[in-house]
């Protein structure tokens, strides 16, 4: 048995010493490689990763995918894992808490899980949580919690996310299709993308056992630049125009190269923005995202149409 312990980088030399002490230093059932995904960084990434492969300890071994975007490195992580039984995925920009690999271990080698994932816990020390940023905010900065006690997942509704999962190799053995969707990438230090949503329906309409474990846990970054209204907004508007490009219907009536219940529901979602703006109502911001979220819709169907 061997489980593998992936994580794609790009241009974070600086946090991989913390990262790789931290999970070499997880406890797990079966013997587990660490294995790094090195996205054509451009700082100091290849040599650290090269002295941290040398030290005692767990074994690390990185390779470096040559095609940009988050997609072909988690994919290239599934194909370099294949020799394993067990692949866990997290982020560059996160640490494992004690914990993880047993429970992910424990989910798929003993309750019959083929995926598994759990919470995601956001690092406010460094900079200080914003007095606007509630907890239904954070969660599009990846935060993850669906309580303390282990559930099945059999809907959207308690999603899990690829900063914090784990999968049975012989998921990928059996469907040698099912990778992350390049249609969805994201690239470089860029917004949005949403392979990860993109898979996690896939294995939903798959019918894979997936199950939430508290016990898996990371503590996740953040870093200044998110910690801004702006790139909420952003971050809609990408989403959204990935919906409207790859995932909405082809509509047979149009109207400015677009079906008239997107315009319509532009219309209703900004007149309540406008209201809240006016009488000074909370969630203000969380309405102005789903302003962001149609219009990336509409542009989004406007360049499947060709534009």
């Amino acid at each position: 048995m061997l489980l593998t312990f992936a994580f794609c980088t790009y241009n974070r030399a600086e946090r991989l010493e913390r990262l790789v002490s931290a999970m070499r230093a997880q406890q797990c059932p079966i013997p587990f490689e660490i294995l790094a995904v090195n996205n054509n960084s451009t700082d100091e990434t290849e040599e650290v990763l090269a002295r941290l492969a040398r030290q005692p300890g767990v074994p690390l071994r990185w390779v470096t995918e040559p095609e940009q975007g988050i997609v072909p490195a988690r994919n290239r992580a599934i194909a370099e894992a294949m020799h394993s039984d067990i692949l866990v995925f997290i982020d560059d920009d996160e640490i494992p808490l004690p914990g993880l690999l047993a429970g992910a271990a424990d989910a798929i080698l003993n309750e019959g899980a083929e995926c598994a994932g759990g919470r995601v816990e956001i690092d406010f020390s460094e900079l200080g949580r914003p007095r606007w940023l509630d907890d239904e905010i954070a969660g599009f900065l990846g935060r993850l919690d669906h309580g303390s006690a282990p559930i099945w997942v059999e809907t959207d509704a308690t999603p899990i996310w690829s900063g914090n999962v784990a999968y049975s190799i012989n998921l990928f053995r059996k469907h040698p299709d099912l990778r992350f969707d390049r249609r969805f990438d994201r690239k470089g230090k860029d917004v949005g993308g949403g392979s990860d949503a993109i898979m996690f329906r896939n294995l939903l309409e798959m019918g894979v056992r997936i199950r939430y474990r508290p016990d898996m846990a990371v503590l996740h970054a953040v870093e200044p630049w998110r910690l801004k209204r702006s790139y909420f907004l952003k971050l809609h508007y990408r989403a959204g125009l990935r919906h409207g490009q790859f995932r909405l219907p082809s509509y047979p009536r149009t109207v400015f190269g677009v079906p008239p219940f997107l315009l319509a529901q532009l219309a209703r979602q900004a007149f309540k923005t406008v209201g809240i703006a006016v009488t000074g109502r909370p969630r203000l911001l969380r309405q102005a995202m789903n302003v962001a979220h149609t219009l990336g819709m509409l542009r989004g169907y406007r360049k499947r149409a060709g534009e």
